[in-house]
């Protein structure tokens, strides 16, 4: 792979990661089947099939093992509940941890890091500080299960 196609790669990925966070963001406000969320009909821009695939990959696992993830980050929060974490912070953890948990051949810090990103994007300031905290605590617990 030449650094064209590398630098290609990691923006379609990059891209794939945000329309998962903006689809797992959306289902926590209604009651929408997987099938019609991967549909990504919401969708005003057109978006190539790399980052499509990457982001359906993403939103379906994510919601397929939805309650293990929720209760991983339910034991990493100390003195919090879940229900008090914003719905930003809530679907960049969700997606990001089934990224953790399920793509093997992904390093876990390059996981870590696009999660990051994102919350500095779309999450508020001390956002990217607490999912980073959370991310690297269920790295550590992934590692001791290996």
């Amino acid at each position: 792979m030449n650094i064209d196609q590398k630098n290609s790669f990691f923006k379609d990925r990059r891209e794939g990661r945000i329309i998962a966070f903006q689809s797992v963001f959306s289902c926590g406000f209604n009651d929408t089947k997987i099938d019609d969320i991967l549909k990504f009909d919401w969708m005003t821009e057109s978006k190539n099939t790399v980052s499509i695939e990457y982001a359906k990959f993403l939103v379906a696992g994510t919601l397929k093992n939805l309650d293990e993830i929720d209760e991983i980050i339910k034991s990493k929060l100390k003195n919090w509940d879940i229900n008090r974490i914003s719905s930003v912070d809530k679907a960049i953890l969700r997606f990001s941890i089934f990224s953790l948990l399920y793509e093997n051949d992904l390093d876990e810090k390059i996981v870590i890091n696009e999660a990051i990103e994102i919350a500095k994007i779309f999450g508020n300031e001390d956002s990217y500080k607490f999912i980073n905290g959370i991310l690297d605590a269920v790295k550590g617990t992934k590692k001791e299960k290996k």
